[in-house]
């Protein structure tokens, strides 16, 4: 058997031992409304968690507009910058997403990954990382 890692999102501990149903948005991030309907019908067809890209500064304004309509956990795919994985975790996301493989520059890359470790786990404890 495999060893797994939990997880907490929101109220929900991923183990291995349930399977949850994930879906990611498919709307333009500066769709809000288009990406908040979405969210809520993902929601009411049984969706447990969501997933929002947040590619840019103006995409966390996805997080409170979303966490406003929807009760399941919202996360924040975040990918390039580390700076709107704080703004997410600042904005309300209940987890965030990030694939350190693309976070910086490659000579910042592990300076910037251990400020991000450390600043998520004092503030809340959201942090995933692929």
């Amino acid at each position: 058997m495999r060893t797994v890692k939990e997880v907490k999102v929101k109220d929900y501990i991923l183990d291995g031992k349930k399977i949850y149903i994930q879906s990611m948005l498919n709307k333009r991030s500066d769709d809000i409304e288009g990406s908040v309907d979405q969210a809520v019908e993902l929601e009411k067809a049984g969706c447990d968690i969501v997933r929002a890209a947040i590619p840019n500064m103006e995409a966390i304004k996805l997080i409170p507009a979303i966490k406003d309509k929807v009760n399941i956990p919202l996360v924040a795919d975040i990918h390039f910058d580390y700076k709107l994985a704080l703004e997410a975790i600042a904005a309300g996301a209940d987890k965030v997403r990030i694939n350190p493989g693309n976070i910086g520059k490659r000579e910042n890359r592990k300076i910037t990954m251990l400020s991000y470790f450390i600043i998520a786990i004092f503030i809340c404890n959201q942090l995933t990382v692929r």
